[in-house]
């Protein structure tokens, strides 16, 4: 018997509505984000989402966090619909998909240490406070930053070093799922593979499931074991990462693969 999907998202459209910027209370349009996307994401693989700007692709990672709700369409997670949780249940929800954001320097509040961020989601989790100094010690470790590192801002850190706080915050609550919204494309080259490499290592230690979400086709290829390719907010095709390299099926499909530089094309992909 097959294994019910982690997420399944059905037929799921989201519409923004404009504001108008002479009717401060008014409207004046609309956005389709998405339009009817259907798609599952199952436990402990690598599920990539590629797209250029504006392809939708960030827009449905809010909505398999729960941040945004679809304007059409039902998100199940483990079989349950998101818009039918009660508080308990989306607070559970909550805990077991976290989020790690493109921009590490916004998402980190810059008054307040590394040590007090990590505590906080510990707090939040529930973890006895006799507890929580060793699950510090041990989330820090996880992502490879030193103890030393708890007691130093943002600011006092490099891109890379924050966004491995951004990971520890994320697996600080102990989730089934991460949704890596463009987690490196802030960084280095060097710090891209590193923090790529982090997220692959942790997923077979923790047998984590991870929507890795970029407009860079290389990197997708290269961590993910599906992939969904979007434009104009809707999904053109989901294949392995194999398949979608060596057979796309849709011609933008292929100019992604056509646009990636011959090195990175020949070591990534």
């Amino acid at each position: 018997m097959a294994k019910r999907p982690l997420f399944a998202v059905e037929n799921v459209s989201k519409i923004f509505r404009l504001r108008s910027p002479r009717e401060p209370w008014g409207w004046h349009g609309e956005v389709n984000a998405l339009s009817n996307v259907s798609l599952e994401i199952h436990e402990g693989e690598v599920f990539g989402i590629i797209g250029e700007s504006g392809s939708g692709k960030s827009t449905l990672g809010f909505l398999l966090a729960d941040i945004e709700a679809p304007t059409s369409g039902t998100i199940r997670f483990r079989g349950q619909a998101l818009n039918q949780m009660g508080r308990g249940e989306r607070k559970r929800f909550r805990q077991r998909v976290q989020v790690v954001f493109q921009d590490s320097g916004s998402a980190l509040n810059p008054r307040r240490k590394v040590g007090a961020v990590l505590r906080n989601s510990l707090t939040l989790r529930g973890l006895p406070r006799a507890e929580r100094e060793r699950a510090l010690n041990e989330v820090l470790a996880s992502v490879g930053l030193a103890l030393q590192h708890a007691d130093r801002y943002p600011h006092q850190l490099s891109g890379g070093q924050r966004q491995r706080v951004g990971i520890a915050r994320a697996l600080a609550m102990r989730p089934e799922v991460l949704i890596a919204d463009e987690p490196a494309s802030a960084l280095d080259v060097s710090v891209q593979a590193q923090i790529l490499n982090l997220l692959l290592d942790l997923r077979e230690k923790l047998n984590l499931a991870i929507v890795l979400i970029s407009h860079d086709i290389a990197v997708v290829h290269h961590a993910s074991d599906r992939i969904a390719v979007m434009r104009g907010g809707e999904i053109l095709e989901t294949n392995t990462a194999e398949q979608i390299l060596r057979a796309p099926c849709h011609d933008y499909t292929r100019t992604l693969i056509a646009a990636v530089p011959k090195g990175l094309r020949d070591s990534h992909l």
